[in-house]
C-alpha cells in the first residue's frame, strides 16, 4: 500500500517596505486561521518550518523585513531551499507591501516612530528619513522581484485587510490576475505588472448624463461597448493576455497585476476591468479593484458589463 502525500504547510511571508502595512496583513491572515509571527529572523527559518511541521500546523504566516537587515542577503536562498525539503511539502506565497516614499515619510511623521534605518542624531530628520527608505528600497529589491506587490499608499487598513484575505483565501492556484482601474492623476499604481492607458479612448465624462455614473453602470457599458475604439482596445489587451501569461507562469509567477488607466478613473478604466476579468475567469483566477471608486477589491461574482 502506498504512503499518502502528506498535505503542504501553506506558507505566508508577508515583507516590504517599514510602514506599509505588515502588522495590518498579519492580523488579516490570523483572523484567516494563520499562525503567525512578526520579525522572525530568516537564520530561524528552517528550525520554525521543522517545528510547525512537529506541530501538523497547515496554515503559518511570517513577517520579515529590514529589521534582519544583516540576514536580509540569504533569505532569497533560504526560501529557495524550502521546496527541496523533506517530510511534508512547502508551499510558500510572499507578498510584499510598498508604498510610495512621500506616503512613508508621512506616515512617520504622523505617528512619531523611527524607522529602522534611521540615523536619529543626524540634523535634517526628513532628509534622513528619506535616505532609509531609500536604502531600505535597495535591500529589499531581491525580495520584491519574487513577490505578490501591494501598493498600500491609497487605502486605508480596512481595505488592506479585505485585500489580503481575498488574495490568499483563494487556495492553492497556478496563477491569480488581478484588474485594477486607476486614473493617471493619481498616479500609476506601484504594484501594477502591465500598465494599459486607455485615455484615448471615447469618454463618457463629457455627457452630462452619463458623468456622475461609472464604468459598472448600465448606461456606461452599453456607450462604450458602441464604439469601435473600445471594442479594438479589449481585443488588443485580451491579445497581450492570452498570448504573455502562460510564459509568466512558466516563470514561476504566481499573481500579475493588469492596471488599466484614464483620465478620472471612473468609466473607460472601470469598464474594461470588469470586461477583462470576466473574459479571463474562465481560464485563470481573477480579481478586480477599482482604486478610485470603491472600497477595493471587489469580488468577481458580479456579471461584467456586457454590449447591447
Amino acid at each position: 500500500m502506498s504512503t499518502p502525500t502528506p498535505s503542504p504547510i501553506e506558507l505566508v511571508l508577508i515583507t516590504g517596505m517599514s510602514g506599509s502595512g505588515k502588522s495590518v496583513a498579519l492580523t488579516a491572515l490570523e483572523d484567516l486561521g494563520y499562525y503567525c509571527v512578526d520579525n522572525l529572523p530568516p537564520e530561524l527559518l528552517d528550525a520554525f518550518i521543522d517545528l510547525e511541521q512537529s506541530h501538523r500546523a497547515r496554515r503559518v504566516a511570517i513577517a520579515m523585513d529590514v529589521r534582519s537587515a544583516a540576514a536580509l542577503p540569504e533569505l532569497p536562498r533560504r526560501l529557495a531551499q524550502l521546496s527541496q525539503r523533506r517530510g511534508r511539502p512547502v508551499h510558500l506565497r510572499t507578498v510584499f507591501l510598498d508604498a510610495t516614499t512621500d506616503t512613508l515619510v508621512r506616515r512617520f511623521s504622523e505617528t512619531r516612530r523611527l524607522h529602522p534605518l534611521s540615523q536619529p542624531r543626524s540634523d535634517d530628520q526628513r532628509r534622513a528619513l528619506i535616505e532609509a527608505i531609500e536604502h531600505e528600497r535597495e535591500l529589499l529589491a531581491q525580495l520584491r522581484e519574487q513577490a505578490l506587490v501591494l501598493d498600500t499608499s491609497l487605502i486605508r487598513a480596512a481595505q488592506l485587510r479585505s485585500h489580503i484575505k481575498d488574495l490568499l483565501d483563494v487556495g492553492a492556484s497556478p496563477l491569480t490576475l488581478m484588474f485594477e482601474s486607476f486614473a493617471f492623476k493619481r498616479g500609476i499604481p506601484m504594484d501594477a505588472d502591465f500598465v494599459f492607458d486607455v485615455r484615448m479612448l471615447p469618454n463618457p465624462h463629457y455627457d452630462p448624463q452619463l458623468r456622475p455614473l461609472t464604468g459598472r453602470d448600465a448606461p456606461v457599458a452599453q456607450y462604450l461597448a458602441s464604439q469601435p475604439d473600445v471594442q479594438q482596445m479589449e481585443a488588443h489587451i485580451q491579445a497581450f493576455l492570452t498570448t504573455w501569461l502562460p510564459h509568466l507562469l512558466r516563470d514561476h509567477r504566481g499573481y500579475v497585476t493588469v492596471a488599466i488607466g484614464c483620465t478620472g478613473g471612473q468609466h473607460r478604466s472601470v469598464y474594461l476591468v470588469e470586461r477583462l476579468a470576466a473574459h479571463f475567469a474562465a481560464d485563470w483566477t481573477t480579481r478586480l479593484r477599482h482604486r478610485e471608486t470603491d472600497a477595493w477589491p471587489v469580488p468577481p461574482d458580479r456579471p461584467a458589463p456586457t454590449a447591447p
